[in-house]
């Protein structure tokens, strides 16, 4: 994945998402097979619903059309994070304390790759979470995902 391409369509994308008063969420520029994908992620409270993904849809599409950032042929996707929302910016950290969230690490961190607990918040650049009652601290720079997980 080209994270800058990603990081500059985030740039470009943000301000007509938030005009419709939805939340980029993430972007993701995957190759599955023969095809080239960029998927925007959206929510607002309540959570949104088909009206909104078209909307968007449309008004990216046209500025993408217009500027021109992907070279190749692509399929934009417009659709909700789901319940397993990733949690990515500084205030996701603030919004979701308290919620059941999933960290794994790029590599072992304590032993481990996968970490399940609640959400204490982002402290000192570290995702800290009770975890087997106790608090732990993982550095973000570690961090290759962290969502919200869902307590069956």
């Amino acid at each position: 994945m080209n994270q800058a391409l990603v990081q500059k369509i985030g740039v470009m994308v943000e301000p007509l998402i938030k005009e419709k008063g939805l939340e980029l969420i993430d972007v993701e520029y995957v190759k599955e097979g023969a095809h080239w994908y960029l998927r925007l992620f959206i929510d607002k409270d309540g959570g949104v619903d088909m009206d909104d993904c078209t909307a968007v849809s449309h008004v990216v599409s046209e500025m993408l059309d217009e500027k021109n950032p992907i070279p190749q042929a692509y399929m934009l996707e417009v659709s909700s994070p789901g319940l397993e929302r990733p949690l990515k910016k500084e205030e996701d950290f603030v919004r979701f304390q308290g919620n059941l969230v999933t960290v794994l690490t790029t590599s072992k961190f304590m032993g481990y790759e996968k970490f399940i607990g609640n959400l204490v918040g982002l402290i000192n650049n570290e995702i800290v979470l009770e975890y087997n009652d106790e608090r732990i601290s993982i550095p973000r720079n570690l961090v290759k995902k962290a969502h919200l997980a869902i307590d069956f």
